[in-house]
């Protein structure tokens, strides 16, 4: 009953200059990510209000992608802006989608079993203490989608959630340094319009 996200929300995608121009001055849309490791299911995925956070990652894409391509021409880190309706969303902030998460598990556990494969794991990468790789929350949340699908029930247009990610802010911190709000956008008609970020005018106050 309350799964349906009334407000609309400020997201901001990590990208390189040439998908910025694209997107924003030639109106192509911005494409699904379909990897099995992504961390909510298939989708477009957006930092929810974190401009610096989506910085941060258009850096770290571009970095990679020079590196591993020294001989192309190198990629410049840029970020979109966009306005989103997360609509009917299956909010992994919400205590009650804890019961919606262990179906798609146990449904997903019983047929591999039945397949006798093992089930996916979410993994480190070298160098990271954080599951970046989350093949198994990526199938245990597309199996979700394909549950709704089979029993004909509504489809989710968003997925939400809270990542705990990074170092402490301080010593014995609670809180992490990269801690964030991720969105993944099923439904493309979500996202009402994108925008370019824009720099701060310092002679007034912030709102």
């Amino acid at each position: 009953m309350y799964s349906n996200l009334p407000n609309l929300v400020i997201g901001f995608h990590g990208c390189d200059k040439n998908t910025y121009h694209n997107v924003l001055y030639k109106h192509h849309r911005l494409m699904q990510s379909k990897n099995p490791y992504d961390w909510l299911g298939n989708g477009i995925y957006f930092w929810e209000n974190s401009l610096e956070r989506a910085k941060d990652w258009a850096e770290y894409l571009c970095k990679r992608y020079n590196t591993k391509h020294s001989d192309q021409k190198p990629k410049e880190p840029a970020v979109i802006g966009a306005v989103i309706s997360l609509g009917y969303c299956l909010n992994l902030t919400d205590y009650g989608s804890n019961d919606i998460l262990q179906m798609g598990y146990e449904i997903l556990k019983f047929e591999f079993s039945k397949l006798n494969q093992p089930l996916p794991v979410n993994k480190n990468v070298k160098g990271n203490q954080d599951l970046l790789l989350r093949d198994l929350d990526c199938a245990v949340i597309e199996r979700i989608h394909q549950y709704n699908e089979e029993c004909n029930k509504r489809s989710y247009d968003s997925v939400r959630g809270i990542f705990l990610e990074g170092d402490p802010v301080y010593k014995n911190s609670g809180i992490m340094e990269k801690t964030h709000v991720q969105l993944c956008i099923r439904n493309p008609n979500c996202i009402k319009g994108y925008f370019k970020p824009l720099v701060p005018d310092t002679n007034w106050s912030i709102i």
